[in-house]
């Protein structure tokens, strides 16, 4: 699993990187020169946390399912918000972490 996230104290905390070790989760660095490849710019979690709310799943796959279907009902700007973070990201890694224009 691989986590983007921004650099809030609450990400970047010891007591969270231990829990993500545990987890075999991989963080990704965020770059503090290149806020259009923070995940919240996205302006989605809010609305998709409000939609999961209740929900009940057996495995992994039912919440990929929910997520993806929830993603196809949303305004075309979301999903190419999402699949342009890896975009943005090589052209952070090519610049050597220095802002990325759009």
């Amino acid at each position: 699993m691989l986590l983007l996230h921004n650099n809030a104290r609450p990400h970047s905390a010891a007591l969270t990187q231990e829990k993500l070790a545990q987890l075999y989760w991989t963080a990704l660095e965020h770059s503090p020169y290149s806020p259009d490849l923070s995940p919240c710019g996205c302006h989605m979690f809010g609305s998709l946390k409000e939609a999961l709310g209740g929900q009940c799943f057996d495995d992994d796959e039912q919440v990929e399912n929910f997520v993806r279907n929830w993603l196809q009902t949303r305004p075309p700007f979301y999903n190419a918000g999402i699949k342009e973070l890896p975009i943005h990201r090589q052209k952070c890694i090519e610049k050597g972490g220095n802002y990325v224009e759009k």
